[in-house]
């Protein structure tokens, strides 16, 4: 049985990929990994300070939307995307012989 998790591929080059277990961790994931790692002197002062006021108050949603606004970077969100287990692929040949392929 799967679990749901929350990821995140953030379009850079190279693309990278973030794994939370649920959307708030992750928007604390990418807050950390991405807003907070921008040089703050790349920043106009007023957008430095918005980013830094949402980061103090924990509003991870509202830095990384920031973030994604003021950079342009592309950042897909997935709230709840299945993670497959070890113990899924187990039981795969079984499970493979009830698909519609093996169905005549």
């Amino acid at each position: 049985m799967s679990a749901l998790v929350a990821c995140a591929v953030v379009r850079d080059d190279p693309p990278r990929v973030f794994v939370a277990q649920d959307i708030d961790t992750l928007n604390w994931v990418l807050a950390c990994q991405l807003v907070a790692k921008t040089p703050g002197h790349d920043l106009p002062a007023g957008e430095r300070e918005e980013l830094r006021r949402a980061l103090r108050e924990e509003r991870w949603g509202d830095a990384v939307f920031a973030f994604i606004a003021r950079t342009g970077t592309a950042v897909d969100v997935y709230e709840s995307t299945d993670m497959h287990l070890a113990a899924e692929a187990a039981v795969g040949p079984l499970e493979l012989q009830l698909t519609p392929l093996f169905i005549d």
